[in-house]
Formats: structure tokens, C-alpha cells, sequence
């Protein structure tokens, strides 16, 4: 299913610290206007993040996965509807995602949701420093703090992604860095508005590659109590980081559970819907330890 084998979408949201819903998403539809009327890319999906959980969202290419995280997102092109609800549970309130207005989305994303796009090179901007980029994120959500402190957490936002030398490579452009590096410095930069005094993450994670980076997510995921939904077509991958397992399918969540319950290789092909036996029977089970294997999007909430 996977066409450049790239990282695809993570997100990273805030969340408290007891074992509760962190995110609750119950009967989310998204409606896509085009010239032959009304399309539901995403129907009536219902699904649930615990603080600290991994969920991992597989499905076909067009199933509905990248625009069930743009809806959580607030980032759905215009014109699009929305119904249902995604509840996301942070700083001891509630919050409908779906009814937020834009200004609301500011004081929101990056500070309790934030995004790891696909590709890093496009994402960064390349013409800024990396440094830079990561404390114009902090200072989106914190304008009064002074220029050394938020230098400093620019720096501790790198060290936590375990970026190598995070004071060389904060100085440095998007395209003086490995792609490894600018998918770290991706990773800086959703956790820079983290709080301070949250635990730091030490620096064992050093070499780039895929494997190191599932490593490194799965990481914060449990030092900072992190959700994450990692959105891919690699069981191989879902197996390694994935607690919980969803299938998506024509905009629909029909299957979920335990990944030991749910994927292929723990279960017979007879107890699965036809649905699922189809998208599992031409899916890649790539190990995690190979080079560049085909996985997409994580999106965690924290």
C-alpha cells in the first residue's frame, strides 16, 4: 500500500496523568463536498486513547485514516462537516475538538495536540534554523518568556528527541541535517510546549533510522505519558509499537482490540470480517529492524 516507504503523520497531544479516556472519539462523521454531492471519507467512527496507550490505526489506502486525524486535528479543508464528538481530556478539562473555532485551535494545538507531518523537508521551513522553527512553536503558546529561556527549552526540546549535539543542530538549516534528524527535529518540535516539569528523556536513542525512531516514540510515549495513534499499513510495525489495534475500512472502524487479538498472525483468517481478511491478505508484515520499513502515521495524545 505504501508507495515511498516515508514516515507519514504523528501527533503529539498533552495529557493528564491518570489512566482515564485521554481521547474519545463516539460517532464522528466527516462530510467532503464534490461535484456529484456529499462524500463520508469518515463514518460514524467511534474509538478510544488512554493515557500513556498506543493505538494503532490500520486500513487500505482511501479507508478514511489520514482524514479521521485531520478531523481531530481541526485541519479538514474548508467546506467540509463535521458531527460527533472527539473529546479530548487534558489539564483536568474537556474539551469537544469539533466545535472548536480556529482561535480556539491556536491555544490548542501545539500546547495540548500537535503534528508530525510526513515528509519533514517540506514541513520545515528552509530558510529558518531548526532552533528557531522549534522556539517559534514555544513562543506561539508563550510569548513572555525571555529569549535565553526559550532558547533553552529549544535545546531541551532537541535533547529529548535525542538529537545528537542539540546546540549544533539548532543552529543549523533543514537541509544541513540527515533526514533522521530533520524527522527528530519534527518530534522537537510537537513536544517544545511540553511543560517543564515534566521528567526529562535521556539521550540512549543516537543513530537514525527507522527502527530508532519507533524506539524513540515508544519512549516519550511511556517517560512522558503520551497517547499515540500510529496510523500505518505495516503489521510488522503495529505489532512492535501498538498496545490496541483498529481496522479501518471504507471510512468505517470494523475491528478493534488488543493487537495480540486483532492482527493476523495471532488469530485464524476464519474469525476475521471479509473486509478485514481482504486488507490483511495484501498487507506488508515488514519487520520493524529492516532498514526502511513501510509505516505511516502516529498520532499520540498527551
Amino acid at each position: 500500500m505504501f508507495i515511498d516507504r516515508k514516515f507519514h503523520d504523528f501527533a503529539f497531544v498533552r495529557m493528564i496523568n491518570v489512566m482515564t479516556s485521554l481521547l474519545e472519539v463516539s460517532g464522528l462523521t466527516v462530510e467532503l463536498p464534490t461535484v456529484a454531492g456529499w462524500v463520508r471519507p469518515v463514518n460514524e467512527v467511534s474509538l478510544r486513547i488512554d493515557a500513556g496507550e498506543s493505538l494503532g490505526l490500520v486500513g487500505e489506502s482511501g479507508s478514511g485514516k489520514t482524514m479521521l486525524s485531520l478531523a481531530v486535528m481541526g485541519l479538514l479543508p474548508p467546506g467540509a462537516r463535521v458531527s460527533g464528538e472527539a473529546t479530548l481530556t487534558a489539564e483536568s478539562s474537556a474539551k469537544n475538538l469539533t466545535t472548536l473555532t480556529e482561535r480556539q485551535w491556536r491555544d490548542v494545538r501545539g500546547s495540548e495536540v500537535s503534528m508530525v507531518f510526513q515528509e519533514p523537508m517540506t514541513s520545515l521551513n528552509p530558510v529558518m534554523r531548526a532552533g528557531a522553527q522549534i522556539e517559534e512553536a514555544i513562543r506561539a503558546h508563550q510569548p513572555q518568556l525571555r529569549a535565553n529561556e526559550a532558547k533553552r527549552r529549544t535545546i531541551e526540546a532537541l535533547r529529548r528527541a535525542a538529537v545528537p549535539e542539540p546546540e549544533i543542530r539548532a543552529e543549523q538549516f533543514p537541509h544541513q541535517l540527515s533526514g533522521g534528524l530533520r524527522q527528530r527535529v519534527m518530534i522537537a518540535m510537537a513536544l517544545a510546549a511540553v511543560a517543564a516539569d515534566r521528567r526529562r528523556a535521556d539521550n540512549r536513542a543516537r543513530r537514525d533510522g527507522a527502527k530508532q525512531i519507533l524506539d524513540l516514540l515508544d519512549r516519550l510515549r511511556r517517560e512522558l505519558r503520551l497517547g499515540l495513534l500510529f496510523i500505518t499499513h505495516d503489521l510488522g510495525v503495529v505489532a512492535q509499537v501498538a498496545e490496541r489495534v483498529a481496522v479501518m475500512y471504507a471510512g468505517r472502524i470494523i475491528e478493534q482490540g488488543p493487537a495480540s487479538e486483532v492482527l493476523p498472525m495471532n488469530r485464524s483468517r476464519l474469525w476475521m470480517s471479509p473486509s478485514a481478511r481482504k486488507f490483511f491478505s495484501c498487507c506488508r508484515t515488514s519487520s520493524a529492524n529492516s532498514r526502511s520499513p513501510t509505516f505511516s502515521s502516529p498520532t499520540a495524545y498527551r
